[in-house]
C-alpha cells in the first residue's frame, strides 16, 4: 500500500470521522473485526471493528460536539502508520456518567493503524485522557476509578 494510501486512511480515521461525525466513514475505513484497544480509563471497550468505532466517536462527539482533531505528524513503517494528533473542544454534553461542564479541552494523542487490504485491522489509541480529565475538573474521576 502506498504512503499516501496509509495516510488518508489516518486522516479519514482522526480527522474526517471525529471532525464531522459522519459515522459511515467508520464502515469504510474499518474491517469487520478491527481490534480497537484505547489504552484510556474514559472509552468504554465497545467491541470490534466499524461498530465499536461508531459508538467511540458518538460518544466524543456527544461530550465534545464541537471537537475539532488535526493531525500533526505522521511516521509509516510497513502496514503500521503512527498519526499524533491534536484535539479541540468544549465539552457541552455528557461524558459517561458525567454532566457537561462547559470547560474547553485541549489533548494530544498517538493513533497506532495497521492497514491490510487498505482497512484498519487494528488501532492503538493512547491519548492524554488523565489531562483532558483535569482540564474538565473530573480528575477525581480518574482517582476514584483506578
Amino acid at each position: 500500500m502506498s504512503v499516501e494510501t496509509s495516510r488518508t486512511i489516518a486522516r479519514q480515521f482522526r480527522e474526517d470521522l471525529f471532525n464531522t461525525g459522519k459515522l459511515e466513514i467508520a464502515d469504510k475505513i474499518c474491517d469487520s473485526q478491527t481490534l480497537i484497544h484505547t489504552h484510556d480509563p474514559v472509552t468504554p471497550d465497545f467491541g470490534r471493528g466499524a461498530q465499536a468505532l461508531r459508538q467511540i466517536v458518538s460518544m466524543y462527539r456527544t461530550a465534545f460536539p464541537d471537537s475539532q482533531c488535526t493531525i500533526d505528524e505522521t511516521v509509516i513503517q510497513g502496514d503500521v502508520i503512527a498519526a499524533r494528533w491534536t484535539a479541540r473542544g468544549t465539552n457541552t454534553g455528557s461524558l459517561g456518567n458525567n454532566a457537561p461542564t462547559g470547560r474547553k479541552v485541549m489533548v494530544t494523542g498517538v493513533d497506532l493503524l495497521k492497514i491490510s487490504n487498505g482497512k484498519i485491522v487494528e488501532c492503538h489509541v493512547i491519548w492524554d485522557a488523565a489531562g483532558m480529565l483535569q482540564q474538565l475538573g473530573l480528575a477525581q474521576t480518574l482517582k476514584a476509578s483506578a
